[in-house]
């Protein structure tokens, strides 16, 4: 790995160079935090706030869009903000300005999701002005001293609020019932000169042979986790319907359509099974799309059975030359280990393959005899 940065170089190529440098240090190390602190070794001229930006390979603009995600779009940051921040950090004759103690604690939600922004890292928001602490405004460093020493007591303390419950108890509660796995990356099949790589978590099932229940917290969480791919795809993805199928998928589509594609309009496909066939219930719900629709197709999970297959079909006869995605929550393995090295370790990979998807997004792994959504949604 390259670590030099020229002298002569534009700041914006500085920039992206020592954006790589972090990534690459990220990827050695799995830790946004590790790497910018490798960062610095290796530059001690930038500033930790600047040094956990490059960690996760952001730009400033990017940087100020995951900013405005934490906070659920409720802010309309820009990156000649992110760029005062760091010029305070690195600065020492007035240039620049200081981020408030609450944007520090919305930045650590926004970098401890990491290059991808799937993660969940604990940063510290005293991490971010590591060297620059005495320079903050008196009234934000004994917040950030009263915030570190609550953190590090072990102390109940009093329920966060405000932003202090945005940076505090982000993790989501489907992590702290220990039911997420850990996270690995798996090349799914694509559109052309799109992005195959997917970040996937495992759903260990510590009692074999029982469905594993799923709580509306990971259930969220998994929505969330294909929201995210879908966004790192390498293109924007629009489609003209969510369609799910069944009422876990349907609640999948209901959530995409509103969360990612502008509440689209959103399709219903009822599956009745039996063990000999596969049929479509009259109630399913096919709204009218223009000619050649784009179809994200929604899945609770994937196994053995070629229903995935079967809905396909049946989309593109009453949608013709529909070009259409798939997203799952679950994908069976065929193996005992989830973090699968192919998608063939996948027990439905052959299905899905054969269904001709233009992208596949998959949230998670699971073993036989595989999950159960909330409320036992079918």
């Amino acid at each position: 790995m390259s670590t030099h940065v020229g002298a002569g170089d534009s700041p914006q190529a500085q920039g992206r160079k020592l954006a790589r440098i972090g990534r690459d240090l990220w990827q050695q190390t799995g830790s946004v935090k590790k790497a910018a602190l490798g960062l610095m070794d290796l530059h001690p001229e930038i500033p930790s706030l600047q040094a956990f930006r490059y960690a996760c390979g952001l730009s400033q603009v990017q940087a100020a869009e995951r900013y405005n995600e934490a906070t659920g779009h409720q802010t309309s940051l820009g990156g000649t903000t992110i760029n005062a921040w760091e010029t305070w950090a690195r600065e020492r004759r007035g240039a620049g300005s200081p981020p408030t103690f609450s944007s520090l604690l919305i930045l650590v939600t926004a970098y401890g999701r990491g290059p991808l922004g799937v993660a969940n890292e604990d940063i510290s928001p005293s991490d971010l002005v590591a060297e620059a602490y005495e320079r903050l405004a008196p009234e934000d460093q004994l917040s950030l001293k009263q915030f570190t020493a609550a953190n590090s007591s072990g102390r109940p303390s009093e329920p966060p609020t405000g932003v202090d419950a945005l940076a505090r108890t982000w993790k989501s509660p489907a992590l702290q019932d220990n039911i997420i796995g850990r996270d690995f990356n798996l090349t799914v099949p694509t559109m052309e000169h799109g992005n195959p790589e997917r970040s996937l978590y495992t759903l260990p099932n510590h009692r074999p042979g029982l469905l594993l229940n799923q709580t509306w917290s990971s259930f969220g969480y998994g929505i969330e986790r294909l929201i995210q791919q879908i966004k790192n795809v390498g293109r924007r993805v629009d489609v003209d319907a969510c369609f799910g199928i069944n009422e876990a998928g349907l609640v999948m589509a209901t959530f995409l359509a509103s969360a990612q594609f502008g509440r689209c309009p959103i399709g219903y496909l009822k599956c009745n099974k039996s063990r000999d066939f596969i049929a479509l219930d009259p109630a399913s719900i096919y709204p009218n799309l223009p000619e050649a629709p784009s179809i994200m197709l929604c899945d609770f999970e994937v196994k053995h059975a070629d229903v995935v297959g079967f809905m396909t079909r049946e989309i593109r006869t009453r949608y013709p030359s529909a070009e259409i995605y798939f997203a799952v929550f679950g994908a069976m393995t065929k193996e005992r280990d989830l973090e699968v090295e192919s998608f063939d370790n996948l027990t439905g990979a052959g299905i899905v393959r054969a269904a001709d998807f233009t992208a596949v997004f998959i949230a998670a792994t699971m073993s036989p005899p595989g999950i159960e959504p909330p409320l036992e949604l079918r």
